[in-house]
């Protein structure tokens, strides 16, 4: 059984002698980091390494991709809050679902792909929630319903 533990020598010997897991980078031979990201029904790709700041997606520029401002921003979060913008290329492929879940699907892969590079970024991708899946999905349709909640008009004559 382990020892007894009465003063705060015995606490700092018992934590030393714990190993501490620091977690490697997972990079490729090209120096790059992959993950998949998905939301609703797409699925994206994402391969980043370090650059200028350059995004592609389905081999054209993020620009040209998604025309709105909102998508652009959602993609560019994670770099944001890991004060991380214009250090990486990324590099995603995404099919499935339509923009709006293309968009959230290439942030989650690219969250993801930030963790395997910088392990030591964990912790700020986490709070934030970027690491975790949103498994939010559209609710199905019923039998005698028109849609999944929404009932036929009633008439009562």
């Amino acid at each position: 059984m382990a020892e007894k533990i009465e003063s705060l020598q015995d606490i700092k010997a018992a934590t030393a002698a714990t190993e501490v897991k620091v977690r490697k980078s997972n990079k490729d031979k090209l120096g790059r980091s992959y993950a998949t990201g998905k939301r609703k029904d797409a699925v994206a790709r994402v391969w980043i390494k370090p650059g200028k700041g350059n995004i592609t997606i389905n081999d054209k520029s993020i620009d040209q991709y998604f025309a709105r401002p909102v998508l652009k921003m959602v993609i560019n979060q994670p770099f944001e809050i890991t004060n991380r913008i214009n250090e990486f290329d990324v590099v995603c492929t995404v099919k499935g679902g339509g923009l709006s879940g293309q968009a959230g699907a290439i942030k989650h892969g690219i969250s993801i792909a930030l963790n395997e590079y910088e392990p030591e970024l964990r912790a700020v991708l986490k709070k934030a929630g970027f690491l975790t899946r949103d498994d939010r999905v559209v609710e199905r349709k019923k039998y005698g319903k028109a849609k999944a909640r929404r009932s036929y008009q009633f008439s009562k004559r």
